[in-house]
């Protein structure tokens, strides 16, 4: 039987009983990290093996682990970053400097049980792109962010850990943050597909991505691309996009309906998987019970996904690190 279509994520720094049999009896494909689950390494192993002892399986960790301003492991444990985008401006190297970056970071994932990370970001910098998004983006223009975004990825699979590809279909003519209102963009279909969509093709290569809350009303403006069916077809058809297909958090204030609704809807639209980031349990509960398990597609991008994890390549830290503090300046 395949896992249940949705990744959770838990209340604390440890695993209670009651969540320990609720991850047992539910069956979630993975679960996702954020910082009120994190005080220091050892802590930090011990709630990822707690997780998967829970379902008995190796299953997938995510977190959001970009640096900047979006780092959900931080210092004094782990380094601090520059936002991405103030990175790209600085760095006497850009691309170098992405790769040794993402590089490091994957080091002090997967030195914690955590083999999923959510980047690379492919949006584009426009002048409206609101500032909850604007540094964490690597560019303006297409050739740039595409060449950034495959050079995180690899650096984060050389270093044992997934990428995640986000925000297909693109964020950054959004001018509200989805994490409170539902952003809407109204441009032509012609204007989406040379610009916003094209980073999302050249890279629909990538095994996994997550989508965007937002509107596009020259497709749909009815509903945001998650809950959107002729969106999430246009994701699969005109960009060409492939891979295991998760949603952005069902708990940010762009969806509406409650949250076992917007699980529904989110599945019905044609998402792989419903991302569930809040940790509370009862919200969990009604969640994981409007998602039924895998679909047979579904869990075969998930397998081809889940088979491109390997152990990390050998590194020296170190002169990682002072090449990379050497580009930087």
């Amino acid at each position: 039987m395949p896992n249940r279509a949705v990744i959770l994520g838990c209340e604390g720094t440890h695993l209670t009983k009651a969540e320990h049999a609720f991850f047992r009896a539910v069956d979630p494909f993975g679960f996702i990290l954020f910082a009120r689950n994190i005080s220091d390494p050892q802590q930090l192993k011990s709630l990822t093996s707690s997780l998967r002892d829970a379902v008995g399986w190796q299953a997938p960790i995510l977190i959001d682990q970009e640096g900047g301003r979006v780092q959900r492991m931080s210092p004094p444990h782990w380094r601090a970053y520059l936002p991405a985008y103030d990175q790209m401006l600085r760095a006497r190297d850009p691309m170098r400097a992405q790769y040794l970056r993402n590089r490091l970071i994957a080091a002090e994932l997967y030195d914690v049980g955590i083999d999923v990370n959510c980047a690379p970001l492919a949006d584009l910098v426009e002048p409206q792109t609101h500032p909850v998004l604007k540094n964490r983006l690597y560019g303006s223009d297409i050739e740039t962010v595409v060449e950034a975004a495959n050079i995180c990825a690899a650096a984060l699979i050389d270093g044992g850990v997934l990428p995640v590809l986000k925000h297909i279909p693109g964020y950054g003519r959004a001018a509200v943050d989805s994490h409170l209102a539902l952003p809407r963009v109204s441009v032509s279909p012609a204007d989406l597909t040379e610009r916003d969509f094209a980073p999302f093709r050249q890279l629909k290569h990538m095994a996994m991505g997550m989508t965007a809350h937002i509107v596009f009303d020259a497709i749909d403006e009815t509903a945001p691309a998650t809950t959107s069916a002729k969106m999430i077809n246009m994701i699969r058809s005109e960009i060409g996009f492939d891979g295991l297909l998760m949603s952005d958090d069902l708990s940010m204030e762009a969806l509406s309906g409650t949250p076992a609704e917007r699980a529904t809807a989110t599945l019905a639209a044609g998402c792989d998987l419903v991302l569930h980031c809040n940790g509370k349990l009862n919200e969990m509960r009604v969640v994981a019970e409007a998602c039924h398990p895998m679909t047979q597609h579904a869990d075969d991008r998930a397998n081809r996904a889940l088979n491109l994890r390997k152990p990390p390549d050998d590194i020296d830290i170190a002169a990682y690190e002072a090449e990379f503090k050497a580009l930087l300046g």
